[in-house]
């Protein structure tokens, strides 16, 4: 399934995303900057795109880690999973995160996140007195067993 996305490329250098194979789900998201940026241990830094969309109504654009890209350079997305709502026009960037214990690098041009287009539910919340009853109930955290 597919469906038509505009872009505004924002930087003459920034690259459209690609899907790595027929049946990718993520699109990869290209770091568009002047030249490397250094990620130091610990530190999360900003990563532009170069790139704005118009997501369609109804769809959210959610921003994951790069598999390589994260257990290679341990950096990815500093909020574990970024969101950009349908009608945000401006550049999207990645806040990446080195997650590991030596500076990395990110080179212009490099693939430095995945974009995946799902569709999404708002809710009415409605204040009530009780909830129905389940078998779990009100069991939390490791409720359902270890195995």
């Amino acid at each position: 399934m597919s469906f038509q996305m505009n872009v505004k490329k924002l930087n003459e250098k920034a690259i459209l995303p690609t899907y790595g194979s027929a049946f990718a789900a993520g699109a990869d998201l290209y770091a568009c900057e002047e030249g490397e940026v250094t990620v130091a241990a610990g530190e999360t830094k900003l990563i532009h795109t170069g790139l704005a969309m118009e997501i369609p109504e109804g769809l959210v654009g959610l921003i994951y880690a790069r598999s390589g890209l994260a257990s290679k350079k341990g950096l990815a997305p500093a909020n574990k999973v970024g969101v950009i709502d349908s009608d945000y026009r401006g550049e999207i960037m990645v806040a990446l995160h080195n997650h590991g214990s030596a500076p990395q690098t990110v080179a212009a041009g490099e693939r430095i996140a995945q974009l995946v287009f799902t569709p999404y539910y708002t809710a009415d919340f409605t204040v009530v007195d009780e909830l129905s009853d389940t078998v779990r109930g009100v069991g939390g955290f490791g409720s359902t067993g270890s195995k």
